[in-house]
């Protein structure tokens, strides 16, 4: 085998205009690079003295100014769902305390007084539970319900998942209908 068989055969290989490639002796000695400071290289930000300066500290500023006005609109946005969910709940128990009492008259025909009285008292007791809802605002019924799941788990459970099969039911029919 003969000494060029061994040598790269790849484009640029051997160095074109014959450049030595062989490492200088070991007694050559190393002689490190100007150090980069010296050099005229700054490592210091355009304005030192303000310390996280620049683009990166004003991005930081208006993602930070962003999320809290976006924050502010989520929370004005639900806010107004609740307070239209408010009025649209008592005007539903407001309407049925109506049906229920003009009801009473026509058990009291059918069943007997004594029937049409329990009507009218579950009317009175819807007619009070709307008066509730219009005497609170959104935060104090949050609360509210933020302290009846800490006491009840079990029965906000329960509730929660009546509430979520009468909805599938509601939502089912509708769409029945459609079709």
């Amino acid at each position: 085998m003969a000494d060029n068989d061994t040598a790269p055969t790849s484009a640029g290989f051997p160095p074109a205009g014959g450049a030595d490639l062989t490492p200088p002796p070991a007694d050559a000695g190393f002689r490190p690079a100007e150090p980069l400071k010296d050099a005229g290289v700054a490592f210091e930000p355009a304005d030192a003295s303000a310390g996280e300066t620049g683009r990166a500290a004003e991005a930081k500023q208006l993602v930070r100014d962003n999320a809290a006005k976006l924050q502010e609109q989520a929370t004005d946005r639900a806010r107004g769902f609740a307070e239209q969910g408010k009025a649209r709940a008592e005007g539903a128990l407001t309407q049925l305390a109506k049906a229920l009492d003009d009801a009473a008259g026509q058990v009291d025909d059918k069943l007997g007084s004594q029937y049409g009285n329990y009507a009218r008292q579950a009317a009175g007791q819807v007619s009070g539970y709307a008066d509730a809802l219009a005497g609170k605002d959104v935060d104090e019924l949050v609360e509210a319900v933020r302290g009846f799941v800490r006491n009840s788990p079990a029965a906000a459970l329960g509730i929660a998942a009546a509430l979520g099969f009468a909805v599938a039911r509601v939502a089912q029919a509708g769409l029945d209908d459609r079709a």
